[in-house]
């Protein structure tokens, strides 16, 4: 499959994904649509480093526009490019930024981790640490 293909098949799928599985439905909502702008904004700024200065180079195949030219940067605008990058790696960046905020929210709902904590609960943690450093717990140790 090439990248394109790959890019819109992710696309597809996280749309399903929100709307029918999980059913969180972020998509329907303005305040996601509200704050993606920002998103784009550092996906291009990254995306433009990265291609404009042909750190990540793509081959013509592979995506809608042309091969990342050999001895200078890629057009900034047009050949399928958005600053630089492929339209395909907007798609793929919006896919795993939805994929990514629907596991938080249907994780949240289920109740995953309700409390924050810092690290694993310190009932546990003292008897492993105890274990590692080679020491026997003491008296006034977690119990085990």
């Amino acid at each position: 499959m090439t990248y394109t293909q790959l890019a819109v098949l992710g696309v597809l799928l996280v749309v399903v994904w929100d709307l029918w599985i999980v059913r969180t439905r972020l998509l329907t909502r303005r305040l996601f649509w509200m704050a993606y702008p920002i998103i784009v904004f550092f996906q291009l700024l990254t995306n433009g480093v990265l291609t404009g200065f042909r750190i990540v180079r793509y081959s013509g195949e592979a995506i809608i526009g042309s091969s990342t030219p050999e001895s200078s940067a890629p057009p900034a605008f047009g050949d399928g490019r958005i600053l630089y990058a492929p339209v395909e790696d907007l798609m793929f960046g919006f896919a795993l930024v939805v994929l990514s905020l629907t596991l938080w929210v249907f994780w949240g709902r289920r109740g995953i981790q309700r409390e924050p904590m810092a690290g694993p609960p310190l009932p546990a943690l003292v008897p492993m640490l105890a274990r590692v450093g080679g020491r026997k717990p003491l008296a006034g140790d977690a119990q085990q």
